[in-house]
């Protein structure tokens, strides 16, 4: 059975505690786990500390930490406090974002994201194990490293975003999940044969690895203004996060539509975005309409083959109110 957690809002609310409120919200309608992304308003971390500590029971985690702005040594740092923290319920989920967040952003240089990501694995759960860490890898090389506090009691999960074949077949073979996202029920599908061949090469079993879908969702009265919304946010990712996005869904059976996107995009003509993605596609991409709509098109989703948990998100530009109705109307307990 597909779990259901909660991804919160990538778009920055007003204060701190409007993540720690949403997370409460999502523990009392019966979400399994709060994922929290780091992109460009406050850090994870910090947050997920302050989730941890007004929650009981809902598991915490972020999707994702990139590989890039921090070191593989001080994320095993940081996921051994939040553990501790959070009395077990941590899973780290990492991965490499993309050129455009990492140079543009980090003003580091986008290199190897596949081989620093196996290593940034390796070596975090090397620092988890509480053991002496001496790693010797083509990106990362560490001596002497060692927790100066005792290793977590529950073991922490560490999970990897991908998108193409090569990037979900290394989750496959070394994480213990794979996190996805922008993806149609048939490109998920396709996947899951790059994910299994890489659990396969690392002679493991399906159930060592969970997949976690992220969906962005809206849910208002007024279904087309919950349909405006998840249009304008896959007009974002598409248009302004780089070419992987764009990417993923050429190789989903829409590239002359991301083509024609993200040049809408870069020139501010939102009425043609609203034209491209047509109610076929955004079906295929998100949840969006009045909620008994939404929860009619939830089942579809959850029955995807190989679907371990599916994530709801939430748009850009999502009101207070907007996050809060979806959370309660995709509520497993609602």
């Amino acid at each position: 059975m597909t779990s259901r957690t909660l991804h919160l809002p990538v778009s920055a609310p007003d204060h701190v505690e409007s993540f720690v409120e949403y997370a409460s919200l999502g523990e009392a309608v019966g979400y399994d786990h709060v994922w929290l992304p780091e992109t460009w308003g406050r850090d994870a971390v910090s947050v997920l500390t302050r989730i941890a500590s007004e929650t009981d029971e809902i598991g915490i985690g972020p999707s994702v930490l990139n590989v890039y702005s921090r070191s593989p040594a001080l994320v095993g740092q940081t996921a051994a406090t939040l553990q501790e923290l959070s009395a077990g319920r941590l899973r780290l989920a990492v991965g490499p974002s993309g050129r455009a967040v990492i140079e543009g952003w980090h003003g580091a240089s986008f290199d190897r994201p596949l081989r620093r990501t196996r290593e940034f694995i390796d070596v975090v759960r090397a620092v988890l194990s509480g053991d002496v860490v001496d790693y010797d890898g083509d990106i990362f090389s560490l001596g002497g490293f060692r927790l100066r506090c005792d290793p977590p009691e529950t073991p922490v999960p560490i999970e990897a975003a991908g998108m193409g074949p090569t990037s979900v077949e290394l989750a496959g073979r070394f994480a213990d999940g794979w996190h996805a996202i922008v993806f149609t029920p048939d490109g998920f599908r396709e996947r899951m044969a790059d994910l299994e061949r890489g659990i396969e090469l690392g002679g493991r079993t399906r159930g060592d690895v969970t997949t976690t879908l992220s969906l962005t969702a809206s849910v208002h009265e007024d279904g087309e203004h919950a349909r405006r919304r998840c249009r304008n946010h896959l007009a974002f990712y598409v248009g302004a996060m780089g070419t992987y996005y764009r990417e993923s869904l050429a190789r989903q059976g829409y590239e002359d539509e991301a083509t024609a996107i993200a040049a809408a995009f870069a020139n501010d003509d939102r009425d043609r975005v609203h034209e491209i993605v047509d109610d076929e596609m955004l079906a295929d991409l998100a949840i969006a309409g009045t909620p008994a709509e939404a929860r009619e098109q939830l089942a579809r989703w959850e029955a995807i083959d190989g679907l371990d948990e599916l994530a709801i998100s939430f748009p850009r530009g999502a009101t207070d109110d907007e996050v809060r109705q979806t959370i309660r109307t995709l509520g497993p307990d609602t």
